[in-house]
């Protein structure tokens, strides 16, 4: 079997043919137009336009993803083939070709390693996790776990269904805020209950019948998310829907999964890449790496920074 991943300097090497079980990644001192069907393309320059990620040495960063994808290589490939096959997809099927690769990743070797080495997480659910305010046409969602900085769990997701089934099926309602009470809009998946599912299929099931994303995709016109601080996973996947996304300053936004052995799985292979393309998604699953509010700016992931949510 080949290896999971291939870095191409495109600099000394012309760009191979594609292979749909690695992660192509190439590399450039300067941006350039490429064929090959690159998962990830690195540079040195500056402000360097989309499909290219900017960053001090490219070839530093193409060996750490390499590690990256060495780690876990199932997911990292699994990822990139989602990304590649989501843009002949209508928004609703990359949903579905989202949670089927992810619940077949629960079952796999990388996330039970991971799973193994997290240390326990005690519930620390909310009676109300998400709270209501409506005045005029106005409506606003407020996620409100602050204690656990509003990470997402089943209870959570179950209530933004409720919360977002009210904004798509009442015209009256013609501007939704999407919130974070406390320290952070979104702290992710709620950890405690990573690995309780026990049926990969029926949480592909339920996954899929009960999805935020797919009811922000019906009403993301109407959608303002207001992020702060952090803005991790789930976080940004949904509020990457939203039809605009407003931030302050001291936002970060960060895709874990891929270094647990799964993928993006609230929406994330569907909401990002209709901001920043693939590419760019990719490298933000496959790194890890922090974006903070100004870069996630001039990608296109937010459309403004500014102060506080209402």
């Amino acid at each position: 079997m080949e290896p999971p991943v291939r870095l191409v300097d495109l600099d000394r090497a012309a760009p191979p043919s594609s292979d749909r079980d690695q992660v192509l990644v190439g590399m450039a001192t300067r941006p350039r137009e490429v064929a090959g069907g690159f998962d990830v393309l690195l540079t040195a320059a500056s402000d360097a336009p989309r499909p290219w990620v900017s960053c001090r040495d490219p070839y530093a960063a193409a060996r750490q993803l390499q590690d990256a994808v060495t780690r876990q290589p199932a997911a990292s490939v699994a990822l990139v083939q989602v990304l590649r096959m989501g843009a002949a997809l209508p928004p609703s099927d990359r949903l579905v070709a989202e949670s089927l690769a992810y619940s077949a990743l629960q079952g796999g070797a990388g996330f039970r390693a991971w799973l193994a080495s997290a240390r326990p997480r005690t519930p620390r659910p909310a009676a109300e996790p998400v709270r209501l305010r409506r005045h005029g046409d106005r409506l606003t969602v407020t996620l409100d776990r602050p204690w656990v900085r509003n990470a997402f769990d089943a209870a959570t997701r179950d209530a933004l269904c409720e919360a977002l089934e009210v904004a798509v099926a009442d015209p009256s309602i013609s501007v939704v805020d999407l919130c974070g009470n406390g320290p952070a809009f979104c702290s992710g998946g709620d950890l405690s209950e990573f690995g309780s599912s026990r049926d990969p299929a029926e949480a592909h099931r339920v996954r899929v019948h009960r999805s935020p994303a797919a009811l922000l995709q019906r009403c993301a016109p109407k959608v303002t998310a207001h992020l702060h601080s952090a803005c991790v996973g789930a976080g940004i996947e949904l509020a990457a829907f939203a039809g605009r996304v407003r931030a302050t300053a001291d936002t970060v936004i960060r895709l874990p999964e891929t270094g647990m052995g799964l993928i993006p799985g609230a929406g994330g292979t569907a909401s990002l890449p209709a901001r920043i393309g693939r590419e760019r998604s990719a490298y933000l699953a496959l790194s890890g790496a922090p974006l903070g509010a100004t870069e996630a700016l001039a990608w296109g992931l937010v459309d403004e920074i500014g102060g506080c949510p209402p």
